[in-house]
């Protein structure tokens, strides 16, 4: 027997300077409470990063979507502002392995080229049914595995404190900026996520494909340094902007200030995403790569 989705939260400004999901949260909270009401489930928001928010910078310590592994949950000396309202948060829509949410859906935005995106962090039915329903209802959208094989304990992800739980992520929009587009797509994926949520809880999915495609995370590429740690070049302009679009064994990724060409070795072909993401700086992560794979319809 299937569990039912009781409950809903819209979490948004987990970054603080991600302006569509906190616009969007406080929008459909005080004005358009009903764009996000069901009849088979309740829904809740939360503004995640609250002085963060305030600031209109990702965070104040730390990164909070890096602080809800089970174990760094559990460990009381971490305690900057982020550590400690992860730990708020997930008494308030968790606690994590015994959690009140039944679903987490996490509003983000990104500097990179990703367009409407769904992240999923874990494996299920309930997961390849909305990743085959996504895509139908809405072409454009791309659905990524983001390490999915991952025990969920061990997930630092705010989504994953839920018993089920998603990322909408949509771009190119530059940080503490509000876009039209990405705003109309964000508000878009997250309907489209709550009407499949009413619909699997009565058994009235339409008819969907047998499969969609969908990439996997596989890891992330780091902007070439020195042995001082200094940057010595950028990525490769053929990339930049091409999220989701394949690379070959060969192909060139990144440039340095001297004009030299860095090529791609590894797997015959991959696909980039997150690339040159302005947040990720700060660890010098130029892109992640992924693998194309194939969802099945699990009941077909």
């Amino acid at each position: 027997m299937k569990n039912i989705i009781n409950n809903v939260a819209i979490v948004g400004g987990t970054h603080g300077n991600e302006l569509a999901g906190v616009y969007l949260v406080n929008y459909w909270r005080d004005d358009e409470p009903q764009f996000i009401a069901r009849s088979s489930f309740t829904t809740e928001t939360l503004l995640a990063n609250t002085k963060a928010i305030e600031l209109n910078k990702r965070y104040f310590d730390s990164d909070l979507n890096r602080q809800f592994s089970a174990e760094s949950l559990a460990d009381m000396s971490l305690s900057n502002y982020e550590q400690s309202r992860a730990k708020v948060i997930n008494q308030q829509l968790g606690p994590k392995g015994n959690p009140k949410s039944d679903l987490i859906i996490d509003l983000h935005n990104t500097t990179s080229n990703m367009g409407p995106s769904l992240l999923i962090p874990q494996q299920g039915e309930f997961y390849d049914l909305l990743a085959i329903y996504m895509h139908k209802v809405m072409p454009e959208a791309v659905v990524m595995l983001d390490e999915d094989h991952i025990a969920n304990d061990k997930h630092h992800l705010l989504s994953t404190i839920a018993k089920r739980g998603v990322i909408v992520e949509v771009g190119p929009v530059p940080q503490g900026v509000l876009k039209h587009e990405v705003n109309e797509q964000m508000a878009k994926m997250t309907g489209i996520i709550l009407d499949f949520v009413e619909m699997y809880n009565s058994d009235t999915l339409p008819q969907l494909p047998s499969s969609t495609d969908a990439y996997r995370y596989l890891e992330s590429l780091t902007l070439p340094v020195n042995d001082q740690g200094q940057r010595m070049g950028m990525v490769h302009k053929n990339i930049e902007g091409n999220d989701f679009k394949a690379i070959k064994s060969g192909d060139p990724i990144f440039a340095l200030f001297d004009g030299t060409e860095i090529n791609y070795q590894g797997k015959d072909i991959v696909y980039p995403c997150f690339i040159n993401e302005a947040a990720y700086y700060d660890s010098n992560l130029a892109m992640s790569l992924c693998e194309k794979v194939v969802i099945k319809h699990p009941q077909v």
